[in-house]
């Protein structure tokens, strides 16, 4: 049990009341789905507060890949989840995965083809706004007035009005990582309302809400290192300013590297410190690494059983070593190119003393710089990742005795982006230079157990932090967004295997930096427009 938030969340996401809002959901909800009922009293509002945090870890109340889909007519394991359709549309289009399966289009993702009617995207889009839909609805819910006529005061009242603060961040989250991938996409808050039809936000209008809330709830939320785990704080806030300014000439055209240094800064300073092991980040009992998971999103064998969490990350990653995961079974499905495996081997090298390379080879080649992938399809090419496992480093088991769900969390923000992020910001001149470099070296001292990797003022470069960057967060959701932010995401200047669906990889057209509005979503709300080139 990792957790209070846990024990409240396993018998609150099976509550009638969810149930019976979310079977009368279609893909695109309105924001009129909660009965009064859910709001009667306090315990009420707790049992929401657990679906919020919970849908980003499933997309359904029954649990599994069936019953009770938040969102209908797609498939509940790999399409209507947060975790799995956002590794998915951030990482599979890198150098950092591949896919072997043939499900519906998943291939166009690495391909880099896709269209506006790709199920897996649609997915992705309709996400938030089912997520935003329950958090708008919590905070209408949660005035003084609505309070009062249920009679609700006291300590009660005062942790609802709290918890207004920490949903207000997930709705910033989730309109952070719509425009991420979207760009422009559909809009309401809690002010509009019931039965309004959602408006169009380009990224720069995005980009300025999301600012606004975070700015606004950072000294609402509580002290950094204060809350319970699973639940966000103040760094946690501070963390996403900090990681929306080092993309904001992306999102809006200029540039912000002085506050994206300013506040990743305020998060170092807040007592975060890096873990002694890097691997452990990532297995069963990633909950006890608090010293530098800032924050993570829960998932556990039990309590959160979905294939669109980490039991995805796990499972997909494994074949025949699937032991090795602690799990009942591998997927045969994702593996990395040797873009990412070559960050690691320098030269012609066949071992590296870089701990962070937690990769497994295939059975059929032995070499990680040249384990080419011959045929995607085939789950013995290409470079195997045990980053994510399901292992204790005591070697309990698994809570799901069946080994099939579970127990890693997965850590949103970590110091060690906090790191990234300074001295990125420094380099693009927004801050201290040498105090970057220093960072720098504090990760490179936990990989190499030592100082023997340590760089020197004239190896920090935009080029090696950005290798940097794939070496320490791969597989973690960012490449897409970090090698857009280089300008080397569609381009020929840098190409991965198969990138464009060739082998020796190719430049492909400019308007893949973005994912298209859904056609389905244009069809159920006139207001949305498409993204330019498709």
């Amino acid at each position: 049990m990792k957790n209070i938030f846990k024990k409240i969340s396993v018998a609150l996401l099976t509550m009638t009341f969810i149930t019976s809002c979310s079977n009368k959901l279609d893909l695109f909800p309105q924001n009129d789905f909660t009965p009064d009922k859910a709001y009667a009293n306090a315990a009420g509002y707790t049992s929401v507060l657990a679906k919020i945090y919970g849908s980003l870890s499933l997309g359904a109340n029954a649990g599994g890949n069936e019953g009770q889909n938040d969102i209908t007519g797609l498939d509940g394991g790999s399409q209507i989840s947060f975790i799995r359709p956002f590794f998915n549309m951030q990482e599979l289009p890198t150098d950092e995965a591949v896919v072997a399966w043939n499900d519906q289009t998943i291939k166009d993702f690495h391909d880099m083809k896709w269209t506006s009617t790709d199920p897996f995207i649609k997915g992705m889009y309709a996400r938030p706004i089912w997520n935003v839909a329950l958090i708008n609805e919590f905070i209408r819910e949660s005035t003084d007035a609505k309070l009062s006529e249920r009679g609700i005061t006291g300590s009660e009242a005062t942790n609802i009005k709290n918890a207004v603060a920490e949903v207000r961040f997930l709705r910033a989250f989730n309109y952070w990582a719509a425009m991420d991938l979207f760009g422009k996409y559909s809009f309401l808050t809690e002010a509009d309302a019931v039965g309004t039809t959602p408006v169009e936000k380009s990224a720069s209008e995005l980009f300025a809400y999301i600012e606004k809330e975070l700015l606004e709830v950072e000294g609402l939320l509580p002290a950094a290192k204060t809350a319970i785990y699973g639940r966000v704080d103040k760094s946690a806030a501070q963390a996403l300013l900090a990681r929306l300014y080092l993309n904001a000439k992306t999102y809006t055209g200029t540039e912000k590297n002085t506050e994206a240094a300013t506040y990743a800064k305020k998060v170092i300073d807040a007592g975060y410190t890096l873990s002694s092991n890097y691997k452990t980040l990532f297995q069963a009992d990633n909950h006890t690494q608090t010293n530098e998971v800032i924050w993570a999103i829960n998932c556990d064998g039990l309590k959160t059983q979905g294939y669109g969490n980490t039991t995805f990350l796990v499972h997909a990653a494994a074949g025949d070593d699937f032991a090795d995961f602690n799990v009942g079974g591998g997927w045969y499905g994702y593996r990395a190119t040797k873009g990412l495996s070559s960050k690691f081997y320098a030269g012609n090298a066949t071992t590296t003393s870089d701990k962070r390379a937690l990769f497994t080879t295939s059975k059929f080649k032995i070499d990680p710089v040249e384990n080419d992938i011959d045929d995607i399809s085939f789950f013995g090419n290409g470079v195997h990742v045990a980053k994510w496992t399901n292992k204790y480093t005591n070697g309990a088991k698994g809570n799901d005795v069946n080994g099939v769900f579970v127990d890693t969390d997965f850590p949103v923000f970590r110091l060690a982006e906090m790191y990234l992020i300074y001295a990125e910001a420094a380099v693009r001149g927004g801050g201290d230079k040498a105090l970057g470099l220093s960072y720098i070296n504090k990760l490179r001292e936990r990989a190499y157990a030592g100082t023997s990797g340590n760089i020197t003022a004239n190896d920090l470069t935009l080029q090696f932090i950005l290798d940097e960057r794939a070496r320490e967060l791969y597989w973690e959701g960012h490449r897409r967004t970090d090698l857009i932010r280089f300008d080397l995401f569609h381009t020929g200047t840098y190409v991965w295997p198969w990138k464009g669906g060739v082998a020796a990889g190719r430049a492909v057209d400019a308007k893949y930096k973005l994912y298209p509005v859904p056609a389905e979503a244009r069809t159920v709300n006139t207001n949305l427009s498409q993204n330019t080139g498709y």
